[in-house]
């Protein structure tokens, strides 16, 4: 398995990802209005701009991502094929994002579907659950000085 920062060229490969994995996952959990926000906003060529994203490959096919912005402060988008689910990927994405980090600490606002993975690489819920423009999510907080 390769985990690597992706270059701008991929980033098409990696939003696709992220759309596939949304609709299967968590779109189920959303309202019409945050399906369109979540789409809108992997479309937004500004918001793209401040992501750095990074990318899981096994045999050269792109199978995970994880973006974050607010200097690799917080995760933005993460996810995985789910033929490549349970496999250690998104730990390793994660561990990638944080050797990047200079915060000590990552955030996020996690979806209904995520909130165990989260759990599961450390993260603690910061507040109850929100919604902003028909999406649903947890904000969380991980301390990576104790990783």
């Amino acid at each position: 398995m390769e985990i690597r920062e992706l270059a701008c060229s991929e980033f098409d490969t990696a939003l696709q990802l992220a759309w596939t994995g949304f609709q299967k996952y968590e779109s189920p959990d959303y309202s019409e209005e945050g399906i369109q926000a979540f789409w809108d906003s992997i479309h937004d060529k500004d918001y793209i701009k401040m992501l750095r994203i990074y990318g899981a490959f096994e045999n050269r096919n792109m199978v995970g991502m994880l973006a974050t912005r607010s200097s690799g402060s917080h995760i933005a988008l993460f996810f995985v094929d789910g033929m490549y689910h349970r496999k250690g990927i998104g730990r390793q994405l994660f561990e990638k994002a944080c050797s990047d980090n200079i915060s000590g600490t990552i955030t996020v606002n996690s979806s209904p579907y995520a909130i165990e993975v989260y759990h599961n690489l450390g993260f603690a819920d910061t507040d109850i659950e929100q919604v902003t423009d028909g999406l649903r999510y947890t904000p969380m907080v991980c301390s990576l000085k104790t990783k």
